[in-house]
């Protein structure tokens, strides 16, 4: 059989990787290969995915690794393959493009043609089969049609081109917004009437198969929750993000013997997912876990967020600190073989006790759920279990750790889906932020020296002259960071220094805050951009403000410019947050359930967040520290300053450090007296 090796070779990015020995001539998005399209006067044929896509895969093995497609492909176009999560610039540009030009949602891969000299996009689709089915032609049919109207169709394309580029225009426009907007609560309270109405009361979640976990609009409910605790219990924004979270985490999403949740559901009851883990997706569910679990004093809950922070530690820490991206949906071709299972193999492993309440647990003497096998998803309740059984609910509990870890050992043995160990500074500072959070709510040290390794190896790798690099591997750091790069990471910063104060942290923190709004700022309207000021120039310079697979960087931005201007007292923050928020608002009061992120911020903004500050050593404003921590208050800060802090910042300079302990709570701008006693304290903690 013949070898072929092209030019990505040269890459890091294990996805770019697996295409490197594809017949396709294959580039990445670098200047020689545009400048190539542009001498040639040949098509870009563009393809993004990333390692884990189940689809991509299936459309590399059909159309990609055939010599007669690839020799197609090579003759009428210049092929530049991209790794989305390396380029997530690039990607939401074709993305938006691809939904202009077909009026439909696009997804992974995309695969897009685009002009050779300005790159304006005339024609996309995503997955294209090899032969004709679906309802579409094959791919090389495609190619061939495609090639011959770039050639003879030139006055058309320039003015689809130029119809683009208006349609580009128009989306910038809404973002521009105007400063005379009043901020207030409306869209708040059409996000809850959204999400209840979208709301399954059967299975949880929103909508339909297939079902996302949807963490942002899950936060919306607690956090409304919260807000307003004598809502209708039947229809309560609580009620529908306990009933979500309890039926993700019993279900097939969650992976029942190792911990960490799958991407989605492809049905409405979170039994079968597909099969690949993103370490964006448990990083936003871990805090949504913890918080839930004590909102509503959940203990299953509360398990379910440690088991996830120990697979994260087991399985996608890298021994030199850092978070690898993602694991596969496939091993030895076949997706989620790793992960299902045959009736007989469980029962030859268990004990009696161990296989009676497991089987009646994940219903193994029932119908097999996937392709014959079983895919472990909670049929029973462990409460169920317990009345069934005659066993305590302890020892149920006790039992089914120990079969699932069982279970465990003997999967290790299997052939483990492929790992894409690219290190994303954006989606690091994401798990910083979770494990943080999680060990500072559950005292918990393994958690938060995971995300101190993390930020160490960050500040090694990727961080230098107050700029970051977007990605390492193989010992490289490369690529100018985007915006969710600093504003993730600096989130998961100010929650590391709520589990313990760091001067070094602090400058750390404020470094990346200066770097976002002198290069991603817009200046003239209001909010960020997703690239800066200085990254490469191409079709169109994105302001992100609708959440996706994780939160719009301009709501995280405008929650830090808040939280921080109150905690540093540094109205620069503010008035940047207002006039982001005021630029925004059109897109925010139309589409609010979109925007949840943004919503947050705009909490934050009309109810300042409660900020206490401690001050005293360490080890005697413990208990002060944990007392602030004994119950959900998403809008609470708490910080724990030793009397050697250096340098504070602002406003934090006045709480100066007393005999023993004192406190200094705090709201927006305004500070109640200094507390010194604990039976003051907890009075006022109630």
């Amino acid at each position: 059989m013949k070898t072929y090796t092209n030019s990505l070779i040269e890459e890091t990015s294990p996805y770019l990787l697996q295409h490197a020995h594809n017949p396709v001539d294959w580039h990445a998005w670098k200047q020689p290969a545009l400048n190539k399209a542009r001498e040639l006067d040949k098509p870009i044929l563009l393809s993004i995915g990333y390692a884990a896509c189940h689809w991509c895969h299936v459309m590399e093995h059909e159309s990609f690794e055939d010599p007669a497609t690839a020799k197609v492909m090579n003759e009428h176009f210049i092929c530049i393959k991209v790794d989305r999560e390396e380029r997530p610039d690039l990607d939401k540009i074709y993305q938006t493009a691809h939904q202009m030009l077909t009026s439909r949602p696009g997804g992974w891969p995309l695969n897009m043609f685009l002009m050779p000299g300005d790159h304006a996009p005339f024609f996309g689709g995503t997955y294209f089969p090899d032969t004709p089915r679906y309802g579409m032609p094959a791919f090389t049919e495609l190619l061939g049609k495609v090639a011959i109207y770039y050639q003879e169709h030139r006055a058309e394309l320039q003015r689809q081109n130029t119809s683009l580029r208006e349609a580009f225009t128009r989306i910038s426009l809404s973002k521009q917004g105007g400063q005379h907007h009043e901020l207030d609560s409306t869209p708040v309270h059409k996000a809850e009437l959204d999400l209840k109405q979208s709301y399954d009361p059967v299975y949880g979640g929103f909508g339909g198969a297939p079902k996302f976990p949807h963490p942002t609009n899950l936060e919306r409910c607690l956090r409304s929750n919260f807000q307003s605790p004598e809502d209708d219990i039947t229809s309560q924004p609580g009620n529908i993000a306990h009933h979500t979270l309890t039926a993700m985490s019993d279900g097939g999403l969650n992976d029942q013997v190792g911990g960490g949740f799958y991407r989605y559901s492809v049905d409405e009851y979170w039994m079968i997912p597909h099969f690949e883990k993103m370490l964006y997706d448990n990083a936003q569910l871990i805090p949504l876990y913890v918080d839930s679990g004590m909102a509503f004093d959940d203990g299953n809950l509360l398990s379910v967020a440690r088991k996830t922070c120990a697979w994260v530690i087991r399985e996608m820490q890298s021994p030199e600190g850092g978070y690898y991206s993602s694991l596969d949906a496939d091993s030895e071709g076949e997706e989620g073989r790793y992960y299902v299972w045959q009736r007989d193999e469980i029962r030859n492993l268990l004990d009696d006790q161990q296989w009676q309440i497991i089987a009646m647990r994940y219903d193994l003497d029932g119908k097999a759920n996937f392709e014959g096998q079983w895919h472990l998803h909670g049929h029973v309740s462990l409460a169920e279990i317990a009345e069934k059984s005659g066993f305590t609910d302890e020892s149920v509990k006790d039992t089914l750790v120990a079969a699932h870890d069982i279970l465990l050992q003997k999967r290790a043995e299997r052939i483990r889906p492929g790992l894409d160990d690219k290190i994303l500074t954006s989606w690091n500072g994401m798990m910083i932020h979770a494990m943080a959070h999680c060990g500072r709510m559950l005292a918990e040290p393994a958690y938060i020296h995971s995300a101190e390794r993390t930020l160490e190896f960050i500040r090694k790798h990727l961080w230098n002259d107050e700029r970051l690099l977007a990605t390492y591997r193989d010992g490289q750091s490369q690529l100018n960071a985007y915006l969710d790069d600093y504003v993730l990471l600096a989130n998961g910063i100010l929650e590391l220094l709520q589990v313990r104060w760091s001067d070094e942290d602090v400058i750390m923190l404020q470094a990346l805050m200066d770097t976002i709004l002198t290069h991603f700022e817009d200046s003239e309207h209001g909010a960020f951009f997703f690239t800066s000021d200085d990254h490469e120039k191409l079709l169109q310079r994105v302001k992100p403000d609708s959440d996706d697979a994780i939160p719009s960087g301009n709501g995280i931005a405008i929650q830090l410019l808040i939280r921080l201007g109150h905690l540093f007292g540094n109205q620069h923050y503010l008035d940047s947050a207002e006039k982001g928020l005021k630029c925004l608002w059109q897109n925010i009061n139309n589409y609010p359930s979109a925007h949840g992120s943004l919503l947050t911020a705009l909490d934050f903004w009309l109810q300042p967040p409660e900020i206490l500050i401690i001050r005293g050593q360490r080890d005697e404003t413990a208990l002060w520290h944990s007392e602030a921590l004994s119950r959900y208050a998403p809008d609470r800060l708490v910080f724990s300053i030793p009397p050697d802090a250096r340098n504070l910042p602002g406003v934090l300079a006045d709480k100066l450090p007393g005999e023993g302990i004192i406190a200094y709570p705090c709201k927006g701008t305004s500070c109640l007296p200094p507390v010194n006693e604990f039976t003051a304290w907890r009075e006022y903690l109630v």
